[in-house]
């Protein structure tokens, strides 16, 4: 099985590369001439029985899509890069493979054998089968939501959270931080953080530091603000600013970040990677 979570969150200088799932070298796609193994998976869905020698519980019906299908899996091959070229934005995915099975019943068999929990995974929602000469295919996703947060709002949605946050005592990790006063918008950070956002988002580039070397505290200046303190969050995947913040706040470094009560002033920005439609965030903390 493999299997790629396409969230990320980074904190400071800590670098993230994207998600790349790697798969095997196969033999090139032929015609898939059986009745349907997405069907198959689909009724297993409906009802399982069982799962491992354990009793599973129905799940909904995985949406077929042509998509999946056309993706062509050989050697070298990364699922990301290949979910791209289908124009398949997803949230999640992953391919699972089966050799030795010349009919869908005997794929479906071996996939129910070795990859039940992942048939029945909540966090599937459509499905691509692929036949090959060795074997199958079958690539799991949830596609990506389409619907962006206002840009117009975000930062007052975003700071709201925030504040919330730092209201109340709260542990990062091992750290206890007592409660912050609240922090305020500042146009300039805003525009520092959008910066980056549009950066990260039109290059695939998940870091704080970007190619020129610039950091933070470069941009933040450029953009007319003179800092004594800064700090800086960024995320990718999340598809609203309560995502984004509730990520920051499970992670120990960009919690500690929030609720630092050094910092006074915040900006915050998102962009969107055209071909994948991934959200990139960045937050920027500063007095």
């Amino acid at each position: 099985m493999f299997a790629s979570s396409l969230h990320k969150i980074a904190v400071l200088a800590a670098l993230a590369p994207a998600a790349a799932l790697a798969l095997p070298a196969h033999a090139p796609r032929v015609t898939d001439g059986g009745p349907g193994l997405a069907a198959l998976v689909n009724a297993y869905r409906a009802a399982p029985g069982t799962c491992g020698g354990m009793a599973a519980a129905a799940m909904p019906p995985l949406s077929v899509e042509p998509a999946l299908s056309q993706i062509h899996i050989a050697t070298g091959t990364f699922l990301e890069p290949s979910l791209e070229r289908a124009g398949y934005p997803v949230e999640h995915a992953e391919a699972l493979f089966v050799s030795g099975a010349a009919e869908p019943a005997e794929a479906m068999q071996a996939l129910r054998e070795k990859y039940c929990a992942r048939l029945l995974s909540p966090d599937v929602a459509a499905i691509g089968t692929v036949r090959v000469a060795d074997g199958w295919h079958v690539v799991l996703a949830r596609p990506e939501r389409r619907e962006l947060p206002a840009p117009e709002g975000v930062g007052e949605e975003t700071l709201a959270a925030v504040n919330a946050a730092r209201a109340a005592p709260r542990m990062c990790g091992d750290r206890q931080f007592a409660a912050a006063p609240p922090l305020r918008l500042n146009r300039a950070l805003d525009a520092a953080a959008l910066a980056h956002s549009q950066y990260m988002a039109r290059l695939r580039w998940f870091s704080h530091q970007q190619k020129n070397g610039s950091v933070v505290g470069d941009r933040a200046i450029r953009a007319g603000y003179k800092w004594r303190t800064i700090g800086e969050n960024i995320a990718s995947g999340q598809r609203t600013a309560q995502e984004a913040v509730q990520g920051w706040l499970d992670s120990p470094g960009h919690c500690a970040n929030i609720m630092n009560a050094a910092f006074v002033e915040m900006g915050v920005g998102y962009a969107v990677n055209p071909a994948r439609g991934t959200l990139y965030w960045t937050q920027v903390l500063a007095r």
